[in-house]
This record gives C-alpha cells, sequence and structure tokens, in this order.
C-alpha cells in the first residue's frame, strides 16, 4: 500500500498573516492526533528565483496575497480522506476569512 500525500495552498491576505499563521500552527498541532499521519509541514514562499546561477532572492513586496504550502502526508486514502473532512468541519469558515480565495488540493499517492 502507498502513502497518500497532499499539498494545500493557501493564498492569505496580507494584513492576516500572523492570524493565519498561528492557527496553521494549531491545525497542525492537532492534526498529529489523526490516525495514519506521517508528516506534515507548512512553507511561507519567501524568495523567487530569478537567475538559476545565483541564489533566490528574497521577495521584497506583497502583491496581492502571502503563500504558504502545507504538506501532509498519510498511510491510506482512507485516513487522508477522514482527515480532510475533520479540516473542514473543523476550520473550513475560520481559514476562508484569511485568505483571497479558497485553498487549492492537490493530492495523490506518494511517488517515493
Amino acid at each position: 500500500m502507498q502513502n497518500f500525500s497532499e499539498v494545500k495552498i493557501f493564498q492569505v491576505k496580507p494584513d492576516k498573516t500572523a492570524e493565519f499563521e498561528e492557527l496553521i500552527k494549531n491545525i497542525s498541532q492537532e492534526m498529529q492526533k489523526l490516525r495514519g499521519l506521517i508528516k506534515t509541514s507548512c512553507l511561507k514562499r519567501f524568495y523567487i528565483f530569478d537567475n538559476i546561477n545565483e541564489p533566490p532572492r528574497e521577495l521584497t513586496k506583497i502583491v496581492k496575497c502571502v503563500k504558504y504550502f502545507m504538506y501532509s502526508e498519510f498511510d491510506c486514502i482512507q485516513n487522508y480522506a477522514y482527515a480532510t473532512k475533520w479540516l473542514f468541519d473543523n476550520y473550513q469558515k475560520t481559514l476562508q476569512r484569511l485568505l483571497i480565495a479558497p485553498f487549492d488540493i492537490n493530492c495523490g499517492e506518494s511517488v517515493f
């Protein structure tokens, strides 16, 4: 059986980043209690590649939103589906107030 993974993409309103970061930390801590979770992490997009021959440069201004990417991996699709329902049941409305658009979910079987 293969693990099942997802990447959520959050486009957070610039004035809501502190609130979002606190919320996503709490969500992550609560997710640790869910069955089948192998790992989860979140990153804030802070850098961009302009030139592949140089290190990425730090973003200097926010145009429309601040992007966050949350990666989660589960032991099977059933536990992933349960966790996704849990997230929507408990946090969808709270999250949505912090975002400029509904968050994207990209999911599938882990390759390695």
